[in-house]
């Protein structure tokens, strides 16, 4: 059942022109199979993270690893909501039930129940 799934993935990859980083026989764990509300458009998952039951991953979500050691990476809860164009990056734990607010950038541990969000920019006017 696993290859299947990773089957599946390679092949939206494929046809939406997104990337997973995985490869069958490696590649990110997922507890169960994600939904993609918005299909896999620019979806990018380190080959070394793990997404745990029923995640949500919205359309340009990147879950990657610190690039420097392969145990760097993400670990998802379950139950998690990634919103639209989310970073996740390095060594980090997302609790479950946790949200991820659109465009937030996630580099430190997130607790259980949790929602993050970006903090809203603010507008300098010169005069």
């Amino acid at each position: 059942m696993k290859y299947w799934y990773l089957y599946r993935i390679k092949k939206m990859d494929a046809f939406n022109n997104a990337s997973m980083g995985t490869n069958i026989g490696f590649g990110a764990r997922f507890e169960s199979v994600p939904k993609f509300p918005h299909g896999l458009n620019g979806i990018i998952v380190s080959p070394y993270a793990t997404i745990g039951k029923n995640a949500y991953i919205f359309q340009q979500v990147t879950i990657g690893d610190d690039g420097i050691n392969k145990y760097n990476a993400p670990v998802i809860g379950d139950n998690v909501t990634l919103y639209a164009g989310c970073k996740i990056v390095g060594k980090c734990h997302i609790g479950n039930n946790a949200k991820i607010g659109a465009n937030a950038v996630v580099s430190f541990d997130v607790p259980e129940n949790a929602i993050v969000v970006c903090e809203r920019p603010k507008v300098k006017i010169k005069q």
